[in-house]
Parts: structure tokens; C-alpha cells; sequence
């Protein structure tokens, strides 16, 4: 076997959770004495230890499941007079689920689901909000981050999720909505949190969180991470990864303060390569009729190979931040940030493309591979705050960014990877066919893989304005605005065999926001609100696959951003004195001018997508010992025009998916987490998540059946520094696919998991 890669061994990253395992207990009983003592003194409180992942709360009631107001000054007004469905994931929702990735965390938001990556679409995080692909609209901290990648939550004190169309907040974008990571950052006092975490499945997580205030107004924290695990119900896939976060700031408690931070993480798995579809109908040509996921009887198969898949990716972000008080009134703040993404895979990916599964009980390996990187540069500046004009008060935010960006794709020719008819097992040349029932990840790889270098470089730049206000035209009406104007020209420059080839297109958009908000009570509100979104062309910078992409060979020059409107009446409301949030909201969002082949080759912005929707929540305290954060969504999707069937070439294909659902839509989604403190030490929990079926592609022709999970958890102080916490994910062994992809498979998710975390906090 020729290969020109080198593989990390998968040890390295357990070297260094023993390292830092080493290093907790070592500090642990080192400073345990001094800093109880010191901790008393100082008077620290509303610390949180999360074990597998730390995290100190605010002044605040850090324990608390309800969250008051958004950490962007993009909004302008607390989340009860803000005209827009707004979910926050707190910090004591992530650390008593167990979070540990994205994924995890957000499954405690009912409408949000995960697409599969395969092909165009890189392996990584791609969640679907309210029926629309999301991926490229993630931020960090307000800035977007961009780059393909699976991302962990380590360093992440809590995550936001706004729904609707969210151009005017973050740009390109946005159709369906947006999530925005908000970052652990120095605080003004002396903590060392940490924790191990123990599993089923070999879990081993070990974290760090340490903050020292060394000035009177200048403080440094560091996050440390090493997590490794094999998957439950799950043959031969393991993930493991490392991550580092130091921060610094000066200036606490003064008018001018400056933030330097630095995130770190890199991964080497053996990733999990899914479960094939089977057909309804055995024939040799036959298509897929409302088919799912068949695993051949064993649900633990594994269809990849050890001896060729893996997996690697590195995350490096480097911001630094100044924000001057101007007056009392007036904030002004820069942001500058420069961030790499990278990815570097070969995985299986198990295909039927010649109907093996059932003809024969044999599937395709195929191999998917990607090597890719990713840099953005953004600098941000905002001036926010408050002012009195002509009668009415005024809450603003306003802002200039400029963006940078490039990404580098390019991939491994692996040979052999025909399209084998895998009438047999162990067929095809190089092993390519494996057994449905029965799959060996151990069987040997017979043939090669080197680099190709071949690929496409995709560079971005942007440029953008946009201001915002909550108008107080009395104490019971607020308006709010927004209005953001962007530009966006993107270069893609193709190298292939059969020669190169040149893409561009420069767009220019407005998006803009309006909500009425009425406030019968202090503690309440009832809001109507409009909002806008745009897709330019190419608008995922090469990373990312998205409906209106540049399709090769096709001139685009001339096509119109793809626009999205949202129509919402909503209510929100603090109740049992303010402790617990419940919220209400129906909404239309409609996708007007899609990006459709009407003929071959000939792409028009004529077609329309819709969603009607419905979304409850609830989040905070019941009462004092009983805690929830609960949610749920209902979610009518339809492809009003979708064009004609086509492939990525501009051929039109046979077919109409006119009428049909949107994929990875699922019509009802609901979550329910609750925590009940029996004693002062003793607290229990649990919850339920339910998903209704879900189609991978726009025919509706495959699906993930309907499930529901249930958890529970169970935590004990041991004393006032070490804490007990015992999780149990998936507590009755459901199997279940958490993602589904237009074709060829599906990903299960993991099965019966059991973490045990000590935590200790000083």
C-alpha cells in the first residue's frame, strides 16, 4: 500500500489527558487547603463546576436555566422585549446534560436538526434551523466563524440561537437563523475549577479552568481540554481531541479594557461512516421510495476501514478586543480576529449506487476525502448605548466590519474506487465490497492513497454597515429596527485535469428588521416583527455546499442573492417573580427567490420554499429546588417551486419535488430537561427529546424514523469543593439516526452512554 500521508497516532491526545489528568489531582491537593481558605476570605461565590467541561458563572444567578439578555449589543433591548424567537443555552443547562460538542448542546433546542457532510459538504457541524442549512452561520463572540468544523464547547460559556431570518444581524446568510458562541472570558477574582470524567465506551475528559486576577484591574484565564471516547453501540469509531484557551485582559472595572485570547483544538478520530439506505424494491433499477436506514440486523456495524479511514482537524483563533467607555451613555469597541480552520480526511462512506444492499447484502466502500483550510480575517468596530431625542429614549447599536477570507480545497486520489456491482463480499478490487450483516473494519486495505493537489481556491472579501435601535415610544410600546447593507465578491479558481477553470460574482444587499413590541405588563410582552435575509452566490467561501452555489461551468454573473422573509407574532413572559421565562411564537418564513434550473443549464431566481411554524419554551425556575428548560416545534415545510431536477452539472433529471417537504425538517421536535434539588447536596434530573421522521433530499425518497430519547442525571456535593455528577445518555439503548443525507446513508447515534465526573472548585 502506497500512501503519502502520515497519520497522528491516536495516543497523543490520551498522552495528554494523562497529563492534565496528572495535573488536576496534583493541584487539586496542593492548593485545596489555600484556596478554600482564600476563597472564604475573598467572599467568591456563584462558582460552577462542570467537571467535563468548567465553567464560572457572572454575578448573576449562574445556576439558573433562565437567561435575561443576549451578550451581543447587536440587541438592543432583554430578550422579554426583543421581537424575535431567542433561545440561550446557559452554562448550568451544559454542564448538568453533559454537553460536551455543539451537537450535544443543542439538542436541548427543539427545530434544530444536524445534516450529514458528504461530498461538497465537509464532515463538521451542520445544523439545520427551522428547516434552512445554517452551517455557515455560526459565530464566535459576534463574529462569524467560519471554516468547517465540529466544535466543542470546552471554552464556550453558553450559546445563543436566533431564529428567523437573521441577515441584518451577521450578513450573508442567516435564512433559517444563527448561533452565536459566546467565549469564557478573565474575570476580576481567583478560581481554579476542574474535573475528570469517566464513562462507558472508554470516556476519559479532563478539564482545567483557572482564572487569576494579578492587577487590581487585570486578570488571565486558561482553559484547558483533553477528551477521548470510543461511541456506544458503535464497532471500532473513536474520537479524540485536545484544546487549549488562555485569555488576558486589562482594564476590569475601568473605562477602557482590552482582551487578547487565543483557542486551540485539534482532533484525530476514526470517524463513524454511517448506515446505508436499503430499497423498497429489489430490482436492479430501481429508485428509493420512502426508504431508511438498514444496518443488516447488527445496529453496532461498521462499514469503514481501519487500515484507511481517519479523520484530523485543527481550529486556531487569535481576537483581540478594545472597548472605551466614551461617557456614561456611549461604548465603543474593536474587535479584530484572525482565525484557521483545517481539515484533513479519508472516510468510508457506504453506498448502494448499484442496488448491492438488497440484491446481494453488500455494500460499496466508497472513499470521501478532503483536505481543506480555512482563514477569515474580520475587523468589527461598534458604538453602542443609549440617548434621549425628541421625547423618546433610544437603546442603539451601530458598526462597520471588513472580511477576509480564503479556503483551500483539495483532496487524496484513492485507488482503487470504481463503482463495483459487490455481488459478493469481499468483492470489487482492493476489498471494496463488504457485507451488509456482517462488516470487518479489521479487513486489510489493498490499495493506495496519495495526495492530490488538485482542487479549487475560494477568496472572499466583505464589507458592511448596520445600525440598530429599540425605540421607547412609551412604557408599553418599544419599536425595534435594524438595518444592515452589505457587499460580498467571491473568487472561486478551479484546477482539475481537464484544465482550470474561473468563477466570480459581487453582490450588494440590504436587510433589514422591524418589531412592534407591546407591553400589557412590566414583566411581559406581545410582539409582531418582519425580517430579511441573503444568500449570495458562493456565500460558504468553498466550505460548504449550499443552494445557491456557483455550479461549475454555468456563468452566474448575473444571479440575484437568494432572499428569505419572516412573518412572527409572538409572546414572551417572566413569571414567579421573574424567575422562570416562558415564551410563545408563530411564524411564516418564506424563501422567495430561489436559485431553480429551469432548463439545462439555465438557472433563474424564481423559486419559493415555506415554512408555518409554531414554538413554545420555557426556561428557569419552577421554584427555588425545581429547574426546566423545555421547547417545542412544530414546523410545516413545502418546496412551493422548486424547479426542475437537476444535478450539480446544470442536466435536468426526471421528476418534480413540487409540494414536497423540506429536508431535514422534521414537523414536530420537543425537549424537556428538568433538575429537582432534594437537599442542599443532592440534586436529580432528566429529560426527554423527541424528533418526528426526517427526509435526507428534496424528492422526499429517504428518511430517519421518529424517535425519542431519554436521560437522566444525578449529582451530590460531596463537600463545598468536590462535587459527584452521574449522566446517563440514552438511557433505554434507542437506536436512532441523528442525521440524514440526500443519498446513500444516514448517521446513528450513540447508544446507552454512562459518565461519571468528579469536579472540584476553589
Amino acid at each position: 500500500m502506497s500512501r503519502h500521508i502520515t497519520k497522528t497516532p491516536n495516543s497523543s491526545p490520551r498522552l495528554l489527558a494523562s497529563a492534565i489528568g496528572v495535573a488536576i489531582s496534583a493541584s487539586s491537593v496542593a492548593h485545596m487547603a489555600q484556596a478554600a481558605e482564600e476563597t472564604e476570605q475573598k467572599g467568591e461565590r456563584n462558582s460552577i463546576s462542570l467537571g467535563a467541561t468548567s465553567i464560572t458563572g457572572q454575578e448573576q444567578d449562574a445556576t439558573s436555566y433562565q437567561t435575561e439578555k443576549a451578550s451581543s449589543q447587536k440587541y438592543t433591548a432583554p430578550l422579554v422585549d426583543t421581537p424575535r424567537s431567542v433561545t440561550v443555552v446557559p452554562a448550568q443547562v451544559l454542564k448538568d446534560t453533559a454537553a460536551t460538542s455543539l451537537q450535544d448542546a443543542l439538542r436541548t433546542v427543539p427545530g434544530i436538526t444536524f445534516g450529514a457532510g458528504e461530498g461538497g459538504n465537509p464532515q463538521g457541524d451542520r445544523p439545520f434551523i427551522r428547516g434552512f442549512d445554517a452551517q455557515g452561520d455560526t459565530y464566535l463572540d459576534g463574529v462569524r466563524d467560519t471554516g468547517g468544523q465540529s466544535r466543542e464547547i470546552f471554552d464556550i460559556e453558553s450559546i445563543e440561537v436566533s431564529k428567523g431570518p437573521n441577515s441584518s444581524f451577521g450578513g450573508r446568510g442567516s435564512a433559517g437563523g444563527s448561533l452565536n458562541l459566546v467565549s469564557k472570558t478573565p474575570q476580576a477574582r481567583d478560581f481554579l475549577n476542574g474535573g475528570f470524567t469517566y464513562g462507558s465506551d472508554q470516556t476519559r475528559r479532563y478539564a482545567l479552568d483557572v482564572n487569576r486576577q494579578f492587577l487590581d484591574n487585570a486578570a488571565f484565564r486558561l482553559n484547558l481540554m483533553s477528551h477521548e471516547q470510543n461511541v456506544a453501540g458503535r464497532d471500532a469509531v473513536n474520537y479524540d481531541r485536545w484544546g487549549v484557551a488562555p485569555s488576558l485582559t486589562f482594564g476590569l472595572g475601568t473605562p477602557t479594557r482590552v482582551n487578547l485570547s487565543y483557542y486551540h483544538m485539534e482532533s484525530n478520530d476514526l470517524p463513524d461512516s454511517g448506515i446505508p439506505y436499503g430499497y423498497s424494491n429489489n430490482a436492479s433499477n430501481a429508485a428509493h421510495v420512502h426508504d431508511k436506514p438498514t444496518d443488516g440486523g447488527d445496529s453496532s456495524n461498521f462499514y469503514g476501514l481501519k487500515d484507511r479511514d481517519f479523520r484530523k482537524t485543527r481550529a486556531d483563533i487569535s481576537t483581540f478586543s478594545i472597548e472605551h467607555d466614551l461617557n456614561d451613555n456611549m461604548t465603543i469597541k474593536n474587535t479584530l480576529r484572525h482565525g484557521s480552520t483545517g481539515q484533513d480526511y479519508v472516510l468510508t462512506q457506504p453506498d448502494d449506487s448499484q442496488h448491492n444492499v438488497n440484491q446481494f447484502g453488500t455494500v460499496w466502500r466508497r472513499a470521501n476525502s478532503r483536505v481543506s483550510t480555512t482563514t477569515t480575517t474580520t475587523n468589527q468596530t461598534d458604538l453602542f448605548g443609549n440617548f434621549q431625542a425628541l421625547g423618546f429614549k433610544h437603546s442603539y447599536s451601530t458598526g462597520l466590519e471588513f472580511t477576509g477570507e480564503e479556503t483551500r480545497v483539495s483532496g487524496y486520489t484513492v485507488s482503487p474506487n470504481a463503482n463495483p456491482v459487490c455481488t459478493v463480499a469481499g468483492g470489487g478490487k482492493g476489498g471494496q465490497c463488504t457485507s451488509l450483516s456482517n462488516p470487518n473494519p479489521d479487513d486489510a486495505w489493498t490499495g493506495s492513497v496519495a495526495r492530490n493537489y488538485l482542487g479549487t481556491n475560494t477568496k472572499a472579501t466583505s464589507r458592511a454597515a448596520y445600525v440598530f435601535d429599540t425605540i421607547e415610544l412609551d412604557p408599553q410600546w418599544l419599536l425595534n429596527v435594524g438595518l444592515r447593507y452589505d457587499t460580498f465578491d467571491t473568487e472561486a479558481n478551479s484546477n482539475a485535469a481537464t484544465g482550470r477553470t474561473k468563477l466570480k460574482d459581487d453582490s450588494q444587499f440590504f436587510n433589514w428588521q422591524a418589531g412592534l413590541v407591546w407591553k400589557p405588563m412590566e414583566n411581559g410582552s406581545i410582539y409582531t416583527s418582519y425580517a430579511t435575509s441573503a444568500s449570495p452566490a458562493g456565500g460558504l467561501v468553498g466550505e460548504g455546499v449550499d443552494s445557491n452555489a456557483i455550479p461549475t461551468g454555468i456563468n452566474t454573473s448575473d444571479m440575484k442573492p437568494e432572499e428569505t422573509v419572516n412573518y412572527e407574532l409572538g409572546t414572551k413572559w417572566d413569571l414567579f417573580h421573574d424567575r422562570l421565562s416562558l415564551t410563545a411564537a408563530v411564524f411564516r418564513t418564506e424563501k422567495k427567490n430561489a436559485r431553480i434550473l429551469v432548463n439545462s443549464n439555465t438557472y433563474e431566481n424564481a423559486g419559493e420554499s415555506r415554512v408555518d411554524g409554531l414554538e413554545l419554551s420555557a426556561s428557569g425556575k419552577l421554584t427555588e429546588q425545581w429547574q426546566v428548560f423545555a421547547g417545542y416545534s412544530y414546523l410545516k415545510s413545502e418546496l412551493v417551486d422548486p424547479g426542475k431536477n437537476g444535478n450539480r452539472q446544470g442536466v435536468v433529471t426526471a421528476g418534480s419535488n413540487k409540494g414536497n417537504e423540506m429536508p431535514n425538517t422534521p414537523k414536530n421536535s420537543f425537549s424537556l430537561w428538568t433538575t429537582y434539588d432534594i437537599t442542599s447536596k443532592l440534586t436529580v434530573g432528566g429529560g426527554a427529546f423527541y424528533v418526528d421522521d426526517v427526509y435526507g433530499d428534496a424528492g422526499n425518497t429517504v428518511y430517519v424514523p421518529s424517535y425519542t430519547r431519554y436521560d437522566a442525571m444525578a449529582s451530590y456535593k460531596l463537600t463545598k469543593n468536590v462535587d459527584l455528577q452521574l449522566n446517563v445518555q440514552n438511557l433505554t439503548d434507542k437506536t436512532y439516526y441523528d442525521k440524514a443525507y440526500g443519498a446513500h446513508f444516514a448517521n446513528q447515534a450513540a447508544g446507552r452512554t454512562a459518565l461519571l465526573t468528579t469536579s472540584f472548585h476553589f
